[in-house]
């Protein structure tokens, strides 16, 4: 009982503390203190303790006086918090009007927010904006998991800039789906494979590392494949189309996986199976550039003092 009365005593004690701390540094901000930037910035992160309604005009006042960028941005982050209708209209005016590094930080903040109806305003932001405020539009999207607008913009895409962007933010969110939907889209497969390896959807990457009707889709995916992971399934396919080809260039691309997934185990293997010289040094130097304690054991059989890169 002692021990329980301690703790809820401690705990109470923390709440005052942190009340009477938040309530000093909205005074400071209220009165215009002329204090440090640092100082500034604990009492604006301090708002984020106080009733919403207390906070926004201290917030807005922030914003529209003379402070610094510093400043303001911490406000737009503080206000994408605040769940009030007033709130959310000035992130908005931020996001369409502002400049530079505040209204990146608008748009951030509205993602941050996460409210869909917000977020759904982001449209008319990136049809109007540069190159930096749809990055910056797309991450918002990322961080609000809304996949449905960023597989919109990747269909409606005017340039390959702008679908390989959308994308590669699909692979970040790991949109298997939306992702498989834009396949049929011309020229789209390099930066589908991309996104597909950023996802780690080694499903699709080893039906398009398998498919030698198409070399180079084939020697993007290979390399894919290498990003996606390096599980038994990867090392397995890696294994069989290496095996499997007489292409140098497919060979090639498959060691290029190898290196990638640094999978210096299947590297020896292969280098144990090689059929001939040319292919064993090959591996050496792969073995070798993954700087790998098998590359020991090649070198040693390359040099004749050992088993000859051949199993018993």
């Amino acid at each position: 009982m002692k021990t329980q009365t301690c703790k809820r005593f401690t705990h109470l004690a923390c709440t005052a503390v942190l009340a009477l701390a938040t309530t000093q540094a909205m005074a400071q901000v209220e009165a215009g203190d002329e204090g440090s930037e640092a100082l500034k910035m604990a009492a604006i992160e301090a708002l984020m303790t106080a009733p919403s309604e207390r906070a926004l005009p201290v917030v807005q006042r922030l914003l529209a006086g003379d402070s610094s960028d510093e400043i303001k941005a911490r406000a737009l982050f503080v206000l994408g918090q605040i769940d009030l209708p007033e709130a959310e209209q000035t992130l908005l005016d931020y996001a369409r009007q502002g400049e530079g590094d505040l209204q990146l930080e608008a748009i951030r903040s509205i993602g941050i927010n996460g409210d869909p109806a917000l977020t759904a305003q982001l449209g008319e932001v990136y049809a109007a904006g540069d190159m930096n405020v749809r990055e910056a539009v797309l991450e918002a999207y990322m961080i609000a998991g809304d996949e449905d607008s960023v597989f919109a913009i990747a269909t409606n895409a005017t340039s390959d800039e702008e679908f390989e962007a959308a994308v590669q933010q699909l692979g970040v969110m790991g949109a298997h789906d939306k992702l498989h939907e834009l396949r049929d889209r011309p020229g789209a497969m390099e930066s589908l494979i991309d996104a597909y390896a950023i996802a780690g959807d080694t499903e699709t990457l080893m039906v398009f590392a398998r498919d030698a009707s198409n070399p180079i889709r084939q020697k993007a995916a290979l390399q894919g494949l290498g990003i996606a992971g390096n599980g038994d399934e990867v090392s397995q396919a890696f294994r069989e189309i290496y095996l499997d080809t007489d292409d140098p260039g497919i060979r090639e691309a498959v060691r290029n996986g190898i290196l990638i997934a640094d999978d210096d185990d299947l590297a020896l293997e292969l280098f144990r199976a090689a059929r001939d010289d040319q292919e064993k040094a090959e591996l050496l130097r792969l073995l070798v550039i993954m700087d790998s304690d098998a590359a020991m054991d090649a070198i040693d059989a390359a040099l004749g003092g050992g088993d000859n890169g051949v199993d018993p």
